[in-house]
Protein backbone atom coordinates (compact mmCIF):
# COMPACT_ATOMS: atom_id res chain seq x y z
CA UNK A 1 0.00 0.00 0.00
CA UNK A 2 2.85 2.37 0.84
CA UNK A 3 4.49 1.58 -2.49
CA UNK A 4 1.26 2.37 -4.37
CA UNK A 5 0.93 5.73 -2.57
CA UNK A 6 4.54 6.54 -3.42
CA UNK A 7 4.00 5.66 -7.10
CA UNK A 8 0.88 7.83 -7.28
CA UNK A 9 2.76 10.71 -5.68
CA UNK A 10 5.62 10.41 -8.16
CA UNK A 11 3.25 10.20 -11.11
CA UNK A 12 1.47 13.36 -9.93
CA UNK A 13 4.87 15.06 -9.69
CA UNK A 14 5.26 14.28 -13.38
CA UNK A 15 2.64 16.92 -14.23
CA UNK A 16 4.58 20.07 -13.12
CA UNK A 17 7.77 18.65 -14.63
CA UNK A 18 6.13 18.21 -18.01
CA UNK A 19 4.50 21.63 -17.81
CA UNK A 20 7.90 23.20 -17.06
CA UNK A 21 9.55 21.32 -19.93
CA UNK A 22 6.76 22.29 -22.33
CA UNK A 23 7.04 25.98 -21.38
CA UNK A 24 10.81 26.03 -21.87
CA UNK A 25 10.82 24.29 -25.24
CA UNK A 26 7.80 26.32 -26.39
CA UNK A 27 9.50 29.62 -25.61
CA UNK A 28 12.81 28.52 -27.13
CA UNK A 29 11.15 27.49 -30.38
CA UNK A 30 9.07 30.67 -30.59
CA UNK A 31 11.69 33.20 -29.47
CA UNK A 32 15.01 31.88 -30.82
CA UNK A 33 13.97 29.88 -33.90
CA UNK A 34 13.60 31.56 -37.29
CA UNK A 35 10.19 32.25 -38.74
CA UNK A 36 8.97 28.94 -40.21
CA UNK A 37 6.73 30.57 -42.85
CA UNK A 38 9.43 31.33 -45.48
CA UNK A 39 11.13 27.99 -44.74
CA UNK A 40 7.94 25.98 -45.23
CA UNK A 41 6.55 27.96 -48.20
CA UNK A 42 9.88 28.48 -49.94
CA UNK A 43 11.94 31.49 -50.95
CA UNK A 44 9.46 32.54 -53.66
CA UNK A 45 6.53 32.83 -51.25
CA UNK A 46 4.79 36.20 -51.16
CA UNK A 47 4.22 38.22 -48.01
CA UNK A 48 0.49 37.63 -48.31
CA UNK A 49 0.83 33.86 -48.55
CA UNK A 50 3.18 33.81 -45.54
CA UNK A 51 0.77 35.96 -43.55
CA UNK A 52 -2.10 33.62 -44.42
CA UNK A 53 0.00 30.60 -43.44
CA UNK A 54 0.90 32.11 -40.05
CA UNK A 55 -2.75 32.94 -39.44
CA UNK A 56 -3.85 29.41 -40.36
CA UNK A 57 -1.30 27.91 -37.95
CA UNK A 58 -2.06 30.30 -35.09
CA UNK A 59 1.37 31.95 -35.14
CA UNK A 60 -0.07 35.45 -35.14
CA UNK A 61 -1.67 34.94 -31.72
CA UNK A 62 0.13 36.12 -28.56
CA UNK A 63 2.64 33.57 -27.29
CA UNK A 64 0.67 32.92 -24.11
CA UNK A 65 -2.46 32.15 -26.14
CA UNK A 66 -0.49 29.85 -28.47
CA UNK A 67 0.79 27.97 -25.43
CA UNK A 68 -2.65 27.67 -23.84
CA UNK A 69 -4.11 26.31 -27.08
CA UNK A 70 -1.19 23.88 -27.39
CA UNK A 71 -1.64 22.56 -23.85
CA UNK A 72 -5.42 22.19 -24.31
CA UNK A 73 -4.84 20.09 -27.42
CA UNK A 74 -1.99 18.13 -25.81
CA UNK A 75 -4.25 17.11 -22.91
CA UNK A 76 -6.49 15.36 -25.44
CA UNK A 77 -3.54 13.61 -27.08
CA UNK A 78 -3.30 16.03 -29.99
CA UNK A 79 0.26 17.32 -30.29
CA UNK A 80 -0.42 19.18 -33.49
CA UNK A 81 0.42 18.60 -37.14
CA UNK A 82 3.79 18.69 -38.84
CA UNK A 83 4.24 21.80 -40.98
CA UNK A 84 5.82 19.74 -43.77
CA UNK A 85 4.21 16.30 -43.95
CA UNK A 86 0.80 17.52 -42.70
CA UNK A 87 0.65 14.31 -40.67
CA UNK A 88 -0.20 14.23 -36.94
CA UNK A 89 2.85 14.70 -34.74
CA UNK A 90 2.03 11.57 -32.75
CA UNK A 91 2.11 9.55 -35.97
CA UNK A 92 5.42 11.09 -37.03
CA UNK A 93 6.99 10.40 -33.64
CA UNK A 94 5.74 6.89 -33.02
CA UNK A 95 6.72 5.74 -36.50
CA UNK A 96 10.35 6.52 -35.60
CA UNK A 97 10.56 6.26 -31.81
CA UNK A 98 10.71 2.42 -31.68
CA UNK A 99 13.99 2.56 -33.61
CA UNK A 100 15.52 4.90 -31.03
CA UNK A 101 14.14 2.88 -28.10
CA UNK A 102 15.50 -0.34 -29.58
CA UNK A 103 18.93 1.23 -30.05
CA UNK A 104 18.95 2.74 -26.55
CA UNK A 105 17.92 -0.55 -24.91
CA UNK A 106 20.63 -2.47 -26.79
CA UNK A 107 23.20 0.18 -25.83
CA UNK A 108 22.27 0.18 -22.13
CA UNK A 109 22.29 -3.64 -21.99
CA UNK A 110 25.78 -3.68 -23.47
CA UNK A 111 26.92 -0.85 -21.18
CA UNK A 112 25.44 -2.42 -18.04
CA UNK A 113 26.71 -5.97 -18.56
CA UNK A 114 30.23 -4.98 -19.57
CA UNK A 115 30.40 -2.05 -17.13
CA UNK A 116 29.34 -4.08 -14.09
CA UNK A 117 31.64 -6.95 -15.06
CA UNK A 118 34.66 -4.69 -15.53
CA UNK A 119 33.87 -2.74 -12.36
CA UNK A 120 33.58 -5.88 -10.24
CA UNK A 121 36.78 -7.38 -11.65
CA UNK A 122 38.64 -4.10 -11.15
CA UNK A 123 37.51 -3.89 -7.52
CA UNK A 124 38.24 -7.53 -6.70
CA UNK A 125 41.62 -7.41 -8.48
CA UNK A 126 42.52 -3.92 -7.26
CA UNK A 127 45.78 -2.49 -8.67
CA UNK A 128 46.28 -5.58 -10.83
CA UNK A 129 46.63 -5.71 -14.61
CA UNK A 130 42.86 -6.36 -14.82
CA UNK A 131 42.14 -3.25 -12.77
CA UNK A 132 44.44 -1.12 -14.90
CA UNK A 133 42.97 -2.53 -18.10
CA UNK A 134 39.41 -1.82 -16.94
CA UNK A 135 40.28 1.74 -15.95
CA UNK A 136 42.03 2.38 -19.28
CA UNK A 137 38.99 1.09 -21.18
CA UNK A 138 36.70 3.28 -19.06
CA UNK A 139 38.93 6.30 -19.74
CA UNK A 140 38.76 5.62 -23.47
CA UNK A 141 34.98 5.31 -23.30
CA UNK A 142 34.63 8.64 -21.50
CA UNK A 143 37.11 10.49 -23.70
CA UNK A 144 36.27 9.29 -27.21
CA UNK A 145 33.48 11.20 -29.02
CA UNK A 146 30.58 9.06 -30.21
CA UNK A 147 30.84 10.14 -33.84
CA UNK A 148 34.58 9.35 -33.95
CA UNK A 149 34.09 5.95 -32.34
CA UNK A 150 31.27 5.21 -34.76
CA UNK A 151 33.47 6.02 -37.75
CA UNK A 152 36.27 3.80 -36.40
CA UNK A 153 33.85 0.92 -35.87
CA UNK A 154 32.54 1.29 -39.41
CA UNK A 155 36.05 1.34 -40.87
CA UNK A 156 37.13 -1.74 -38.89
CA UNK A 157 34.10 -4.04 -38.83
CA UNK A 158 32.41 -2.98 -42.04
CA UNK A 159 35.05 -1.52 -44.33
CA UNK A 160 38.02 -3.76 -43.44
CA UNK A 161 36.65 -7.01 -41.98
CA UNK A 162 33.25 -6.93 -43.75
CA UNK A 163 31.62 -8.53 -40.72
CA UNK A 164 28.78 -6.11 -40.03
CA UNK A 165 26.67 -3.61 -41.99
CA UNK A 166 27.51 0.04 -41.49
CA UNK A 167 24.20 1.83 -42.08
CA UNK A 168 20.49 1.37 -41.80
CA UNK A 169 18.33 -0.70 -39.52
CA UNK A 170 17.50 -3.71 -41.69
CA UNK A 171 17.98 -5.10 -45.17
CA UNK A 172 14.74 -4.30 -47.09
CA UNK A 173 14.66 -7.91 -48.34
CA UNK A 174 14.03 -9.14 -44.78
CA UNK A 175 11.44 -6.54 -43.76
CA UNK A 176 9.19 -8.16 -41.11
CA UNK A 177 5.49 -7.51 -40.78
CA UNK A 178 5.03 -4.31 -38.74
CA UNK A 179 3.32 -5.08 -35.43
CA UNK A 180 5.09 -3.14 -32.67
CA UNK A 181 7.65 -1.17 -34.70
CA UNK A 182 10.48 -2.97 -32.87
CA UNK A 183 12.17 -5.10 -35.50
CA UNK A 184 13.55 -7.64 -33.05
CA UNK A 185 10.14 -8.21 -31.47
CA UNK A 186 8.29 -8.19 -34.79
CA UNK A 187 10.74 -10.72 -36.23
CA UNK A 188 10.15 -13.06 -33.29
CA UNK A 189 6.37 -12.64 -33.40
CA UNK A 190 6.22 -13.42 -37.10
CA UNK A 191 8.88 -16.16 -36.96
CA UNK A 192 11.09 -14.31 -39.44
CA UNK A 193 14.50 -15.51 -38.31
CA UNK A 194 16.30 -13.97 -41.28
CA UNK A 195 14.97 -10.56 -40.26
CA UNK A 196 15.93 -11.19 -36.62
CA UNK A 197 19.53 -12.06 -37.47
CA UNK A 198 19.86 -9.16 -39.91
CA UNK A 199 18.34 -6.69 -37.42
CA UNK A 200 20.80 -7.85 -34.76
CA UNK A 201 23.72 -7.44 -37.16
CA UNK A 202 22.63 -3.89 -38.00
CA UNK A 203 22.18 -3.12 -34.29
CA UNK A 204 25.64 -4.16 -33.08
CA UNK A 205 27.81 -1.25 -34.25
CA UNK A 206 25.48 1.66 -33.33
CA UNK A 207 24.76 0.04 -29.94
CA UNK A 208 28.49 -0.27 -29.23
CA UNK A 209 29.14 3.33 -30.24
CA UNK A 210 26.21 4.71 -28.25
CA UNK A 211 26.80 2.56 -25.18
CA UNK A 212 30.55 3.06 -24.81
CA UNK A 213 30.30 6.27 -22.76
CA UNK A 214 27.64 4.78 -20.47
CA UNK A 215 29.76 1.65 -20.08
CA UNK A 216 32.67 3.77 -18.87
CA UNK A 217 30.50 5.61 -16.33
CA UNK A 218 28.97 2.35 -15.05
CA UNK A 219 32.42 0.74 -14.79
CA UNK A 220 33.74 3.60 -12.66
CA UNK A 221 30.67 3.65 -10.42
CA UNK A 222 30.72 -0.14 -9.99
CA UNK A 223 34.40 -0.18 -9.07
CA UNK A 224 34.00 2.65 -6.57
CA UNK A 225 30.85 1.18 -5.02
CA UNK A 226 32.33 -2.32 -4.82
CA UNK A 227 35.51 -1.08 -3.14
CA UNK A 228 33.42 0.72 -0.54
CA UNK A 229 31.20 -2.30 0.00
CA UNK A 230 34.12 -4.73 0.30
CA UNK A 231 35.70 -2.61 3.03
CA UNK A 232 32.67 -2.98 5.32
CA UNK A 233 32.64 -5.10 8.47
CA UNK A 234 29.95 -7.48 7.22
CA UNK A 235 32.24 -8.58 4.39
CA UNK A 236 35.02 -9.45 6.83
CA UNK A 237 32.47 -11.25 9.01
CA UNK A 238 31.20 -13.28 6.06
CA UNK A 239 34.72 -14.32 5.13
CA UNK A 240 35.46 -15.20 8.76
CA UNK A 241 32.49 -17.58 8.67
CA UNK A 242 34.14 -19.48 5.87
CA UNK A 243 31.87 -18.32 3.05
CA UNK A 244 33.55 -18.67 -0.33
CA UNK A 245 34.98 -15.53 -1.86
CA UNK A 246 32.77 -15.84 -4.95
CA UNK A 247 29.62 -15.97 -2.85
CA UNK A 248 30.79 -13.07 -0.68
CA UNK A 249 31.32 -10.96 -3.77
CA UNK A 250 28.09 -11.95 -5.50
CA UNK A 251 25.63 -12.17 -2.60
CA UNK A 252 26.97 -9.59 -0.14
CA UNK A 253 29.30 -7.07 -1.77
CA UNK A 254 27.65 -6.70 -5.19
CA UNK A 255 24.08 -6.63 -3.91
CA UNK A 256 24.84 -3.82 -1.48
CA UNK A 257 26.81 -1.97 -4.14
CA UNK A 258 23.98 -2.10 -6.69
CA UNK A 259 21.94 0.87 -5.45
CA UNK A 260 24.21 3.65 -6.82
CA UNK A 261 24.86 1.49 -9.89
CA UNK A 262 21.15 1.21 -10.64
CA UNK A 263 20.86 4.97 -10.27
CA UNK A 264 23.59 5.53 -12.84
CA UNK A 265 22.07 2.99 -15.23
CA UNK A 266 18.69 4.70 -15.03
CA UNK A 267 20.16 8.14 -15.65
CA UNK A 268 22.31 6.86 -18.48
CA UNK A 269 19.34 5.23 -20.21
CA UNK A 270 17.49 8.53 -20.11
CA UNK A 271 20.50 10.33 -21.55
CA UNK A 272 20.86 7.73 -24.32
CA UNK A 273 17.42 8.67 -25.65
CA UNK A 274 18.47 12.29 -25.98
CA UNK A 275 22.05 11.58 -26.98
CA UNK A 276 21.36 9.21 -29.87
CA UNK A 277 21.47 12.04 -32.42
CA UNK A 278 25.13 11.61 -33.42
CA UNK A 279 24.89 7.82 -33.47
CA UNK A 280 21.79 7.87 -35.64
CA UNK A 281 23.46 10.34 -38.00
CA UNK A 282 26.69 8.36 -38.37
CA UNK A 283 24.93 5.03 -38.91
CA UNK A 284 21.93 6.42 -40.84
CA UNK A 285 19.70 4.96 -38.16
CA UNK A 286 16.06 5.93 -38.85
CA UNK A 287 15.26 7.02 -35.29
CA UNK A 288 13.84 10.09 -33.64
CA UNK A 289 17.17 11.82 -32.91
CA UNK A 290 18.30 12.71 -36.41
CA UNK A 291 14.70 13.44 -37.40
CA UNK A 292 14.32 15.91 -34.53
CA UNK A 293 17.50 17.79 -35.49
CA UNK A 294 16.18 18.10 -39.02
CA UNK A 295 12.87 19.45 -37.68
CA UNK A 296 14.72 21.97 -35.50
CA UNK A 297 16.61 23.27 -38.53
CA UNK A 298 13.31 23.58 -40.42
CA UNK A 299 11.50 25.19 -37.45
CA UNK A 300 8.87 22.44 -37.40
CA UNK A 301 7.63 23.55 -33.97
CA UNK A 302 4.95 20.91 -33.30
CA UNK A 303 7.27 17.96 -33.95
CA UNK A 304 10.10 19.30 -31.77
CA UNK A 305 7.72 20.07 -28.91
CA UNK A 306 6.18 16.61 -29.14
CA UNK A 307 9.55 14.83 -29.14
CA UNK A 308 10.83 16.78 -26.14
CA UNK A 309 7.67 16.00 -24.16
CA UNK A 310 7.89 12.31 -25.02
CA UNK A 311 11.56 12.07 -24.01
CA UNK A 312 10.78 13.90 -20.77
CA UNK A 313 7.99 11.42 -19.96
CA UNK A 314 10.24 8.44 -20.64
CA UNK A 315 13.07 9.95 -18.58
CA UNK A 316 10.83 10.54 -15.55
CA UNK A 317 9.25 7.08 -15.82
CA UNK A 318 12.70 5.46 -15.95
CA UNK A 319 13.66 7.28 -12.76
CA UNK A 320 10.41 6.14 -11.16
CA UNK A 321 11.24 2.54 -12.09
CA UNK A 322 14.71 2.98 -10.56
CA UNK A 323 13.18 4.18 -7.28
CA UNK A 324 10.89 1.14 -7.20
CA UNK A 325 13.80 -1.22 -7.83
CA UNK A 326 15.52 0.31 -4.78
CA UNK A 327 12.92 -1.30 -2.52
CA UNK A 328 13.79 -4.75 -3.81
CA UNK A 329 17.54 -4.19 -3.60
CA UNK A 330 17.50 -2.67 -0.11
CA UNK A 331 14.59 -3.53 2.22
CA UNK A 332 15.74 -0.76 4.57
CA UNK A 333 14.33 1.83 2.16
CA UNK A 334 10.88 2.93 3.31
CA UNK A 335 8.45 5.00 1.30
CA UNK A 336 6.11 5.80 4.17
CA UNK A 337 6.22 9.22 5.82
CA UNK A 338 8.37 9.24 8.93
CA UNK A 339 6.50 9.65 12.18
CA UNK A 340 7.77 12.52 14.27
Amino acid sequence: MQMIKYMIKRILMLIPVLIGVSIIVFLIMRVFSPDPAPIVLGEHATQQSMQEWRLANGLNDPIWLQYVNYIKDAMTGNLGTSYYTKAPVTQEIFSRFPATIELAIAAIIFASLLGIFLGVVSAVKKNSIFDNGGRILALIGVSMPIFWLGILLIILFSGTLHWLPSTGRLNPLYQPTQITGFYLIDSLLTGNMNALVDALRHLVLPALALGMYSMAIITRMTRSSMLESMSQDYIRTARAKGITNRRVIRKHALRNALIPIVTVIGLQFGSLLGGAVLTETVFSWPGIGAYTVNCILKSDFPVVQGVVLLVAVVYVLVNLAVDIIYAFLDPRIKYAKKEG
